[in-house]
């Protein structure tokens, strides 16, 4: 099965909170780049971002999923 790059994100509560929204809507989703980002000094800047990755059937409709939560105001 082959993964493909929806997202990229250099904070980290981002990017799981995404991830998640992603998941509760059914994608399966893969957070490459979140385990080095938590250990290493630099954290998701060092590492070159957490990268949301999703199979390639799911990628056209992940991505808009991606773009509309970025665009969305917080919840505050």
């Amino acid at each position: 099965m082959n993964f493909v790059t929806v997202g990229k994100f250099f904070n980290v509560a981002q990017a799981e909170l995404i991830a998640g929204r992603m998941e509760a809507a059914g994608f399966t989703v893969l957070r490459h780049g979140l385990e080095s980002a938590l250990g290493c000094d630099g954290g998701p800047l060092a590492v070159g971002g957490i990268r949301l990755q999703v199979p390639e059937d799911q990628a056209a409709t992940a991505k808009e999923l991606v773009r509309d939560l970025e665009n969305s105001p917080s919840e505050a």
